[in-house]
């Protein structure tokens, strides 16, 4: 699913069905879990195992991928690049930090957002937006679709600033044929010599899942 949503530099390694749950992890990977529940043990080592087949692939020898600031991956130096998992699924996606600035993916159960959550994550553009998807791609769910973007956006997002953004700290306009943009609502970062106004991403929604994804280009 992801590889068809990034530039074809990105190395991508999936996993469905956690099928690598035995994988072991980095004794320091391991700490940063071992009270967690069996589910969160699991996506933990499957989606890092995808990470270091990435890392292989890229001639990087693997290596222990421990989270930074707010949750944020470590990556080899000369890499940049993002994770994901939901319930089934999980997903590594990696680049040579000289092919692309800034790199985010997410992946979700596609499916409609909880009761309530939609007002908390969606500007009220967004929402009339929505309702206009709705008519192009009933299939669609546009709620979870705008919050796995938002996902993908913030990841693109951190790398390049170190701050936090909001989910409505971005106003994301999609079209049904699977592309996205997202303009910043603040002030964005710099990549080069140019101030980033927005992101652009793609999305698809396959298998059960709702994927997205954005890179972020060097010029």
């Amino acid at each position: 699913m992801i590889e068809d949503l990034v530039p074809r530099t990105v190395v991508t390694v999936e996993a469905y069905g956690h099928e690598d749950a035995a994988t072991p992890l980095y004794p320091e990977e391991a700490a940063l879990v071992a009270r967690a529940v069996a589910k969160r043990r699991r996506e933990f080592a499957v989606v890092r195992s995808c990470a270091r087949s990435a890392m292989e692939k890229l001639g990087v020898p693997p290596q222990p991928i421990l989270p930074g600031e707010r949750g944020a991956p470590g990556w080899p130096a000369g890499l940049t690049g993002s994770m994901t998992h939901c319930e089934g699924y999980c997903a590594a996606a990696l680049v040579r930090d000289t092919d692309l600035a800034s790199l985010g993916i997410d992946a979700e159960i596609h499916g409609p957002l909880p009761e309530g959550v939609l007002p908390s994550v969606s500007l009220p553009a967004e929402a009339g937006r929505l309702r206009r998807l709705a008519a192009e791609r009933p299939d669609i769910h546009g709620d979870r679709l705008l919050f796995s973007a938002k996902e993908s956006v913030y990841k693109a997002w951190f790398p390049l600033t170190g701050k936090w953004l909001d989910f409505m700290e971005a106003d994301v306009e999609f079209t049904a044929d699977g592309t996205f943009r997202a303009a910043l609502l603040v002030p964005g970062p710099r990549v080069g010599s140019r101030r980033l106004t927005h992101f652009d991403g793609r999305w698809t929604a396959a298998r059960g899942l709702i994927a997205t994804a954005v890179a972020v280009p060097h010029a």
